[in-house]
């Protein structure tokens, strides 16, 4: 959209695509703006993964916690029904709110690490991992906050090479296949010569 000679996007989310492409320093080198993800910019990106990590928490919290409070309640059909609805009511967004948590420290480390290194791959996540593992136990000393570091980088390392793998084997199926199987001119004649019509 164009006022007074300067061009301006046409909504937030415009905005936030044209300054990621800009800090990404792409698309003015010849270069492709990192599109090897897509995902959203990064202010939108941990809205985004927060809300993302909060449902997918209250949804597996749910079932979990209904199966618990199923198991745990007394005997009877409508004892156990009541415990299980207890049970989702008090732990589930407990449980939500810790992914969260989790999923929007994670972002905000991977948005800080891609605007620091200048470009978006699989090594983003993992110190992404390992450093958000490291700060959400950092309350509980040094020892845990490495522990924790390990084991939130290997996690990542984990997903993100299954990704790369996936990836890999899938991308020969999904290949574009020629628009041209054959070379038009090389096929023969639809009638042969001497007038004669194939059957």
């Amino acid at each position: 959209m164009r006022r007074g000679g300067r061009s301006f996007p046409a909504s937030p989310r415009a905005a936030a695509n044209e300054r990621a492409v800009t800090w990404r320093g792409g698309q003015g080198r010849g270069e492709t703006a990192m599109e090897e993800y897509a995902r959203e910019p990064c202010p939108w990106r941990i809205v985004d993964d927060c809300g993302g990590a909060f449902t997918m928490g209250v949804i597996g919290g749910g079932v979990f916690q209904a199966l618990r409070g199923f198991r745990n309640a007394p005997a009877g059909l409508q004892h156990r029904l009541r415990g299980s609805a207890s049970a989702i009511r008090t732990r589930a967004p407990q449980i939500g709110g810790s992914f969260a948590v989790w999923g929007g420290l994670f972002s905000t480390i991977d948005c800080g690490l891609g605007r620091l290194r200048g470009r978006e791959d699989p090594w983003n996540s993992i110190a992404s991992g390992a450093l958000t593992g490291a700060v959400l136990a950092a309350r509980s000393g040094p020892l845990a906050m490495v522990g924790s570091a390990v084991m939130g980088g290997l996690l990542l390392a984990l997903i993100e090479g299954v990704g790369i793998l996936l990836t890999r084997h899938s991308a020969p199926h999904f290949s574009n296949p020629s628009p041209f199987v054959e070379d038009p001119s090389q096929l023969p004649p639809k009638n042969p010569p001497g007038g004669a019509e194939l059957q």
